[in-house]
C-alpha cells in the first residue's frame, strides 16, 4: 500500500479511537517483547506512517525525526528515489537474497560505492559483504586485520561505541580484554586536562608509546579502530591533526588503520565520509547504517593486501540482500549527485552557531559540538562541585607549554544525565524526537536527514530550545522547593 503523503509541520491531530489503539499496542510491546529494549522506552510513540523528516503515530500525533532511525535515513523516511529502487526490484521478479552470488543490482551497488571512496582506496579496494548489522561489519573487520597480521590485540579508543555484537564490543568502552583502550582527545572534558591542540598531542603521544614501548604490558596490534565522530560517545569529532597522526603512527609500524564509518558515513558530517575532513586514508573502512538506504546492509572495504582469507573463511546467510542494495545505490548516488554532503556541512555549521545561543543562556549546556547534522548538546549539573576538565587558553604541543596548575584548569561541572532525559522528553512533548548519548547519557543528539529544509531545521532548534529552557525551569522550581522544605 502506498504511504500517505504527511505535511512536514508536526501537528497534533488525535482521531477517534486512535488513543486506546495507540495504548493497546504499547501496552502489549511492554509484555511481550524483552527487557533490552531502548529507544521504545524513552520515546513511547507508534510509528504509522512518515515521510522525510515527519513521523504519525498511532493516536495521529506527527513529529520531527531527529533520530533518523540512528543515523540509517541518509535521505529520510520513504525517500522517492528510495522506494522506486526497491520498486524496480520487487517488479522484476528477481531473487531477493543469493548469498554472496554476483548480480546486476549488487555490481550496481558496488559500482557506486567505489565512486564513493577516499582518494587513494578506491583502485586497491576489496569490499566484504558481511552480516546485516554494523556489529556484524566490526566484527569482520576485526577478523580481517588478526588474519591478515597474525597478530590478535586491537587498539580502540575510550568511548568508543563500535556496534553491539560480542567480538565488536570487545573495542568498545567496557570491554575487558583484547583490546587496550587509550584516551580519545576532546577538549571540553580532555582526559589530561589541557584540552585543544596540546591535549590531541598527548594523547598522540600516549598512543605512539603503547605502539613503541614492548614494557607497556600489551603486544603489537592488529589493528587499530577510530570512529572520526564518536556518536554513542557523544559527538565529540577526532580533531582533524590527531587523526593524521594516527595515520602515520599505524603507516610507519605497519599497523591497519579501521575507520568506523557505520555512523559518519554517506555525507552525514559535511564530507562524503567522516574521514576526509582529515584527508587520511584508512586502510579498512567498515559501514552500515545509511548505505543500506534504511534497509539492513553492512560491508568491510579494505586495501587488498590484507586480503588473505581463505574461500568460505568468513560467510553469512544475509549477505545478499538485493532489496537493501538496490535502495543503497540509489541513496549514495542521490548523495553524491546532489551533493547533500556540502548542504550537511552549511546547514549543520549554521545549526551549530545558532545552539551556541543555548549555552550563553542556560548554565544546563555544558557544550554543543558536532560536524555536520551529527549534532549534540551535552547537558550538565551547574550546581554541582565541578570536576576535571581542560586548562584554560590551553594550546600547542611544544616544550615551552605552560605548566598545568590548579590554578590553571577551567572544570567544567558534573555529567546532568536526568537532565538529558527530562529534555528528550520535554521534546517528545513538543513533538520532536532526539536521541541521547555520551558516557552517562547526558547528551542530547540531532542526527536529521540530510535533506531536511531550513524550515524544518529552524523548527528543530525552536522546539529543543523551549524542551530545554521547560527543563531547566521545572529542575529550578524542584531545587528551590527542596531548598525551602530545608
Amino acid at each position: 500500500m502506498p504511504v500517505k503523503p504527511l505535511p512536514d509541520d508536526a501537528v497534533d491531530g488525535t482521531a477517534p479511537g486512535a488513543r486506546s489503539t495507540h495504548e493497546g499496542i504499547l501496552r502489549r510491546q511492554s509484555a511481550r517483547e524483552s527487557a533490552a529494549r531502548t529507544y521504545a522506552r524513552a520515546l513511547p510513540i507508534v510509528p504509522v506512517r512518515a515521510r522525510g523528516l515527519t513521523i504519525e503515530g498511532a493516536d495521529g500525533r506527527r513529529y520531527l525525526d531527529c533520530l533518523s532511525g540512528a543515523g540509517t535515513l541518509a535521505l529520510g523516511h520513504n525517500h522517492p528515489v528510495v522506494l522506486d529502487a526497491i520498486r524496480k526490484v520487487l517488479d522484476s521478479g528477481a531473487p531477493l537474497n543469493v548469498l554472496d552470488l554476483a548480480t546486476p543490482v549488487k555490481d550496481a551497488f558496488v559500482t557506486e560505492l567505489f565512486h564513493t571512496l577516499p582518494p587513494g582506496l578506491t583502485d586497491r579496494a576489496r569490499v566484504l559483504f558481511c552480516g546485516p548489522a554494523g556489529s556484524d561489519a566490526m566484527e569482520t573487520a576485526c577478523e580481517l586485520v588478526r588474519a591478515a597480521t597474525g597478530r590478535t590485540g586491537l587498539i580502540a579508543f575510550t568511548g568508543a561505541g563500535h556496534a553491539r555484537a560480542p567480538g565488536s564490543l570487545e573495542a568498545s568502552a567496557g570491554a575487558l580484554d583484547q583490546v587496550v583502550r587509550l584516551p580519545y582527545p576532546q577538549d571540553y572534558r580532555c582526559p589530561f586536562g589541557v584540552g585543544g591542540e596540546r591535549g590531541a598531542g598527548l594523547a598522540a603521544r600516549w598512543t605512539e608509546s603503547v605502539l613503541d614501548d614492548p614494557g607497556s604490558g600489551w603486544p603489537h596490534p592488529a589493528g587499530v579502530i577510530v570512529e572520526p565522530v564518536p556518536g554513542e560517545g557523544g559527538v565529540i569529532p577526532a580533531p582533524d591533526a590527531w587523526l593524521r597522526r594516527m595515520r602515520q603512527l599505524t603507516a610507519d609500524r605497519s599497523v591497519p588503520l579501521i575507520v568506523d564509518e557505520i555512523e559518519t558515513g554517506v555525507g552525514r558530517t559535511g564530507a562524503f565520509w567522516a574521514v576526509e575532513h582529515s584527508g587520511v586514508t584508512p586502510d579498512v573502512m567498515v559501514l552500515s547504517k545509511a548505505i543500506g538506504g534504511s534497509l539492513p546492509l553492512a560491508v568491510v572495504v579494505y586495501r587488498d593486501d590484507l586480503d588473505a582469507w581463505e574461500p568460505g573463511a568468513h560467510a553469512g546467510s544475509f549477505r545478499g540482500n538485493q532489496l537493501a542494495m538496490a535502495a543503497g545505490t540509489a541513496t549514495l548516488a542521490h548523495v553524491r549527485e546532489n551533493r547533500l554532503a556540502d548542504r550537511a556541512a552549511t546547514l549543520g555549521a549554521r545549526m551549530l552557531d545558532q545552539l551556541q545561543e543555548l549555552a550563553g543562556e542556560f548554565p544546563c549546556v555544558g557544550e554543543v559540538r558536532g560536524r555536520g547534522l551529527m549534532i549534540g548538546v551535552e547537558l550538565v549539573d551547574p550546581e554541582a562541585e565541578p570536576g576535571a576538565g581542560r586548562v584554560a587558553g590551553a594550546a600547542g604541543d611544544g616544550d615551552g607549554d605552560p605548566p598545568v596548575t590548579a590554578d590553571s584548569v577551567r572544570r567544567p561541572h558534573p555529567a546532568a544525565p536526568d537532565l538529558a532525559a527530562d529534555v528528550q522528553r520535554e521534546c517528545l512533548r513538543r513533538g520532536l524526537i532526539v536521541g541521547l548519548g555520551g558516557r552517562r547519557t547526558s547528551v542530547v543528539r540531532l542526527l536529521p536527514p540530510l535533506t531536511i529544509s531550513d524550515e524544518q531545521a529552524a523548527a528543530v532548534l525552536d522546539r529543543l530550545a523551549d524542551a530545554v529552557r521547560a527543563a531547566a525551569r521545572c529542575r529550578q522550581v524542584v531545587r528551590q522547593q527542596r531548598r525551602s522544605r530545608e
